[in-house]
């Protein structure tokens, strides 16, 4: 046996070297290695609570947890293979200095033979901030126009501030929350729910939101439309100032005119609003803070909500003057004597001595000429309870035809002689 197996030992060696090529290339020629790439594969991080446990907070930067993963392996198994097999992880315990972890990928059926998995990239990339929270004001605002003879009077919403947190860069940034509602062609009040945003100090909006954790996406908002109308003050005087003094009649306000807000029929019945001011006892101009919110109704408001409600008014009083007036007798005439009767002035009375008194600008400008004076005897009998005029000789009253707004200051008589007509005359 022995003799036989040694036998031709080289050829025999040589016959199995060959076999075992044969089988390999066979083998290979059936089932020859291969590769594939898959794009768009999530690298899935794991242990990212480490992070949050150190109150901190990540970013993927450059997309780079999406990868392009090549397998490589015998043809049968890549003609199988799918995107869904391969499984791509990034252990975040393994974060570098650098912030990057190294990409492990796998295929989800360990049996299946490879012979390499790589990923490109190779490592996820990571942006880590501490992680920052503050409250911000929320600030409301509107755009476009409310209909003619209307105003945006003022806004509310659900919050007036609230608590945001995130990446502390990005908090830093934001100054305020802003809500923004379209009014345009507003005739009445305008609610909604509205996009929060937020803004930094400057007005600008801040882009890089997506990871600010709030408690809302939108908040309820709700806008108040006004009808406005433009109406005068108009100031009075009233009381009696001290002896010796008179009200002018000018009264000066500032403002003038005020704008109101309200509704349209609550607007409709105000065309003025009209204030007092109590002057007795002054003996100078006279200036008064008018609170003109207690000359409307509450429901009314100021268009304005920088105005503070307050007119101040002047009540001009200047000292009352005194001048003598000489009437000529010719300026004087009599009116409603009985019938059968006839009137002569006394000799002697050809001028009458008239005071009068007021504001300086109208006691100068009575023309002491152009004075009046009549003698009513039908007034006077009344005022003497006389029912039959005898003749005699009489002190009568005289009337003057003075301005409304110059007082007399003394009474001033004619003395009359009332004869009882000839037949003659009256023929």
């Amino acid at each position: 046996m022995r003799k036989k197996l040694l036998n031709n030992l080289g050829l025999k060696l040589v016959s199995v070297f060959l076999a075992v090529v044969i089988w390999f290339t066979v083998v290979m020629i059936s089932n020859p290695k291969d590769s594939v790439t898959f794009s768009g594969i999530p690298v899935n991080l794991v242990n990212t609570e480490l992070l949050e446990g150190e109150d901190k907070l990540y970013e993927v930067l450059n997309n780079t947890d999406r990868v392009r993963v090549t397998v490589e392996a015998p043809r049968k198994v890549i003609n199988q293979l799918r995107s869904s097999d391969v499984v791509a992880e990034a252990d975040v315990s393994r974060l570098t200095e650098v912030n990057t972890i190294a990409i492990n990928c796998s295929v989800l059926n360990s049996a299946i033979e490879i012979s390499s998995i790589t990923s490109n990239p190779d490592v996820v990339q990571l942006n880590v901030e501490e992680k920052a929270s503050k409250w911000v004001n929320v600030k409301r605002n509107t755009v476009g126009e409310v209909a003619e003879g209307y105003m945006v009077y003022g806004s509310t919403s659900d919050q007036t501030r609230m608590e945001i947190s995130g990446p502390e860069s990005v908090i830093n940034q934001i100054d305020h929350a802003g809500l923004e509602m379209d009014v345009t062609g507003a005739s009445e009040n305008v609610s909604g729910n509205v996009e929060i945003r937020f803004y930094d100090s400057e007005g600008n909006l801040v882009d890089n939101t997506t990871d600010i954790i709030k408690n809302a996406d939108n908040m309820h908002m709700e806008v108040t439309v006004l009808a406005t109308k433009e109406v005068p003050i108009e100031v009075t005087a009233t009381g009696t100032p001290a002896e010796g003094y008179l009200i002018t009649g000018t009264v000066e306000c500032e403002p003038s005119t005020v704008v109101l807000a309200g509704t349209a029929s609550a607007l409709a019945d105000i065309s003025k609003i009209t204030a007092t001011v109590d002057v007795t006892g002054e003996s100078e101009d006279e200036e008064r803070s008018i609170n003109l919110r207690s000359y409307v109704d509450d429901s009314i408001r100021f268009a304005d909500r920088n105005f503070n409600g307050r007119a101040n008014a002047v009540v001009h009083i200047e000292p009352s003057v005194e001048r003598t007036l000489v009437i000529p007798g010719r300026n004087i005439t009599f009116q409603n004597l009985p019938e059968g009767f006839e009137l002569e002035f006394e000799e002697g009375q050809q001028n009458y001595r008239l005071r009068i008194s007021g504001l300086n600008a109208a006691v100068s400008a009575v023309e002491q000429g152009a004075v009046q004076g009549t003698l009513d005897i039908g007034a006077w009998m009344q005022e003497q309870n006389i029912s039959e005029l005898n003749a005699g000789t009489y002190e009568i009253p005289i009337e003057f035809n003075v301005p409304g707004n110059v007082a007399i200051e003394n009474e001033v008589s004619a003395r009359v002689t009332i004869a009882e007509a000839d037949e003659e005359d009256e023929e």
